[in-house]
């Protein structure tokens, strides 16, 4: 065989194997990075790692628009027999969301992550996120229910270790509460999956969709879907169940924050939609179900509430993360339309709030490393000390109200949209209105950092590193390049509506 074709073979063999590969790079990479003792290492490992999934990931992306549904059969067993990994273009998109959010969460960690984390733990620290991100990469690209249960576990237990690594005293009690929470949220999604393998005997994605045909219109069936409902909405932190999500964002350290900000959550939605429009679309109409009351109502008291109390926090990062479960509101309020323009208003937010929310926290993280403190009393006047971090947290604080120009303002354009096609226009009144309790918590840091005479605490702080503040720009710019040209990421968000109306044997994009 000629080196040209040795080539060619070995480029066929990586595009036939990416959706194994997105897994089995970042386990092999938590491996051997559990293997090093030093914490210079370990990052740089990790970032290499974390610069090849986006690539894997767009791959994947490219690979589904041009050829549609890809079914990868792991070990040679073919489905329903054997675990499958089921990609088509909406895990395609939160796949890409994901690998590349933790890439530059990777590119911001070192610095931080050498002040927050002790010196013989940061190896571990990395094993963690690498694992974490083995599993949430392994909940969107499986098509097999138990599967994705073992990855959300696997992305939970290193979870855990990361936000326990935190400085501070309440990361621990921030890790219980998460563990608690995390595992009631499991327990019930997989007592969801077992009743939903006791009725139709598979645990296959496309096949359970199929067989479920035959048992429609019975009680264990509904009951799976509550149980499933319930577990995956504690992931999810959807209201009133986010009382894991402050604690647990505002003490681990800063690089966890970020990340998990970014991705965890978002991950977990997928499954959800997944469940509730492909497999159960055989079943249930989610558009017209009863329940979608219900998540309306949810997703209306995360927006108002969570928002109002983010406006009363005296800890900025206590305060983001109030804002990600209003956000989290708008993602599951456009869900709950059951229409291709509120699933794609949602899908958008979903990547939208991945990047300003990354943005904002990468910000509050880098005050943290030059403060010591995120309290608005201690930010007194820093906008003069750090004029470069909080112009950045300024614009995406515009972005996260939904200024006109912003990504923020794009999703809920199309959720405003959504409202008016389904006969609800009122809800559109509501998305302005709780964007107006975001302008009054945006609007507080602003007013601390600008209009108050800096503190001497303040007076000694400066910028933080340049290898920090690269990502933080690039997230900005993001925030406004996607808010002024949406058309790629709207179209894609809407390829991947139409996928999940579709359900599992529909369109093959």
């Amino acid at each position: 065989m000629s080196a040209d074709a040795s080539h060619a073979t070995a480029a066929f063999s990586v595009m036939e194997h990416l959706p194994i590969l997105l897994v089995a790079v970042p386990m092999i990479g938590a491996a051997v990075v559990a293997m090093t003792r030093s914490s210079n290492l370990a990052w740089f490992i990790s970032l290499v790692i974390s610069l090849i999934m986006p690539v894997l990931a767009g791959l994947l992306l490219h690979e589904v628009y041009k050829a549609g549904v890809i079914s990868y059969a792991l070990g040679g067993w073919e489905p329903p027999y054997g675990i499958e990994y089921r990609v088509d273009v909406a895990n395609a998109f939160v796949l890409l969301i994901v690998s590349v959010m933790a890439t530059f969460a990777l590119l911001y960690a070192k610095r931080v992550v050498e002040e927050d984390i002790a010196d013989h733990n940061r190896p571990w620290f990395y094993t963690m996120y690498l694992l974490c991100l083995c599993g949430l990469l392994g909940i969107a690209v499986t098509g097999d229910a138990f599967n994705a249960f073992v990855f959300l576990e696997v992305s939970s237990l290193s979870t855990y270790a990361m936000i326990a690594m935190g400085r501070d005293r309440r990361a621990l009690i921030a890790a219980y509460q998460y563990l608690v929470m995390g595992t009631i949220g499991a327990t019930l999604y997989v007592i969801g999956v077992g009743i939903l393998f006791a009725m139709t005997g598979t645990l296959n994605f496309a096949d359970m969709a199929e067989r479920l045909k035959d048992v429609e219109e019975t009680r264990p069936v509904f009951a799976a879907l509550a149980f499933i409902t319930v577990g995956l909405s504690l992931k999810i932190a959807l209201f009133p169940l986010h009382k894991w999500l402050p604690n647990a964002y505002a003490y681990a350290p800063s690089m966890a924050t970020v990340f998990l900000a970014s991705t965890a959550t978002k991950v977990a939605i997928y499954l959800l939609v997944r469940f509730a429009y492909s497999i159960y679309a055989p079943v249930v109409d989610f558009g017209s179900s009863p329940s979608v009351s219900i998540i309306v109502g949810l997703s209306l008291l995360a927006m108002f509430i969570a928002s109002f109390v983010a406006c009363t926090q005296k800890n900025v990062e206590r305060m983001l993360a109030f804002s990600s479960v209003a956000q989290i509101g708008y993602i599951t309020l456009g869900v709950s339309f059951g229409s291709k323009l509120g699933l794609t208003g949602g899908l958008v937010h979903l990547l939208n709030h991945a990047v300003m929310k990354g943005a904002l926290f990468m910000c509050t993280g880098a005050i943290m490393l030059r403060l010591g403190s995120v309290k608005l009393d201690d930010m007194a006047g820093i906008g003069r000390k750090m004029p470069i971090t909080m112009a950045l947290f300024v614009l995406a604080g515009l972005s996260l109200i939904g200024v006109p120009g912003t990504v923020g303002f794009v999703s809920k354009w199309y959720l405003a949209l959504a409202s008016f096609e389904s006969g609800q226009g009122w809800l559109a009144f509501a998305i302005m209105g709780s964007s107006l309790l975001a302008v009054v918590y945006v609007g507080r840091v602003v007013e601390v950092a600008y209009f108050r005479e800096p503190s001497a605490r303040v007076m000694t702080t400066q910028e933080p590193p340049f290898m920090m503040l690269v990502p933080m720009v690039l997230l900005v710019i993001a925030c406004f390049y996607f808010g002024i040209d949406a058309e790629y990421t709207a179209e894609t968000a809407a390829k991947a509506a139409d996928v999940f109306l579709s359900g599992m044997g529909g369109a093959a994009q």
